[in-house]
């Protein structure tokens, strides 16, 4: 059985690519372009997970980033964090070495602003373009080739790449320059923090006040208070379950970037902060990979 959802891909010349970092948002994107006829040649810290990604779409598996970098046009990205991507970019085995000019580096890992400045400027003193471009749409996205993409750098190096990159996309969009790619997702991110604490107050009022919060759910979410976590999460929260989807580990890590670029920016982020300390209190009852949506066993 595949690990992704078939879809028909827009007709784009092969492309020689690489993909670092098969976890659960890397190994289905990285299928997705294989899937779409690119020739993809891929990385992982876990040699065996890069193994199975080759038994599953073909393509090469290397044991460095930089034999997997070298000889890509585009090199493609998604591991756990800041000193994760500077692992796989930076030093003798990084990618960096192993690119040649005029080739692009994106990164899909929700990183700070600060560290896609400064592999920005890093690959440009190579004469390569690096590309922050974090994504929205989680497990399911990637599975279906849906995320939602945002991204910063240069017009040159976005226009080479989008083609390609639709291969896993339902948007693909520049949102200005180094580091807006990141800054945009955690605009995502805020979102999502008061959302997911508003519906869990929401559903436990009602599941206190005795009603049927299936046909609530499905009542208001015909209306203004509808959402996409209301479609997606509302009826698991109601059935109190949480073994799947974006972790609370992550989401705790994304909110950490966010409330430190606050800290940069002066900007003023009391629900976010609050929902950050929730989730903390979710995995002090050991909920670290539950979903985020597991906000709501907080209020049982």
């Amino acid at each position: 059985m595949s690990s992704i959802a078939s879809k028909t891909y827009e007709s784009v010349a092969p492309k020689k690519v690489a993909f670092l970092g098969l976890g659960v948002m890397g190994f289905p994107m990285a299928g997705h372009l294989a899937k779409a006829g690119h020739a993809v040649t891929v990385y992982n810290r876990s040699p065996a997970k890069a193994q199975a990604w080759v038994v599953e779409f073909g393509g090469t598996a290397k044991d460095t980033p930089r034999e997997a970098a070298t000889g890509a046009d585009i090199v493609f990205c998604c591991v756990g964090n800041d000193d994760d991507l500077r692992s796989v970019t930076l030093g003798a085995n990084g990618a960096f070495a192993g690119m040649a000019p005029g080739t692009v580096f994106v990164d899909h890992t929700t990183a700070s602003a600060d560290v896609a400045r400064e592999l920005y400027t890093a690959a440009r003193n190579l004469g390569l373009a690096f590309v922050d471009a974090p994504v929205s749409g989680g497990q399911a996205g990637a599975q279906n080739g849906a995320l939602t993409v945002m991204c910063g750098g240069d017009q040159p190096a976005f226009d080479a790449v989008k083609p390609v990159a639709m291969a896993f996309s339902r948007a693909f969009t520049l949102m200005g320059s180094s580091g807006a790619g990141q800054l945009t997702k955690m605009v995502n991110q805020i979102c999502i923090a008061g959302l997911v604490q508003g519906l869990s107050e929401a559903i436990a009022f009602g599941q206190k006040a005795g009603l049927d919060m299936n046909q609530v759910l499905d009542v208001i979410g015909k209306g203004a208070a509808q959402s996409w976590q209301m479609d997606n999460r509302g009826k698991t929260m109601v059935a109190d379950k949480f073994d799947f989807g974006f972790a609370v580990d992550w989401m705790r890590k994304d909110l950490g970037l966010v409330l430190d670029e606050a800290k940069r920016n002066g900007a003023r982020l009391p629900v976010t902060a609050l929902v950050d300390q929730f989730y903390a209190d979710v995995q002090a009852m050991g909920g670290h990979r539950l979903d985020t949506s597991s906000l709501i066993k907080r209020l049982k």
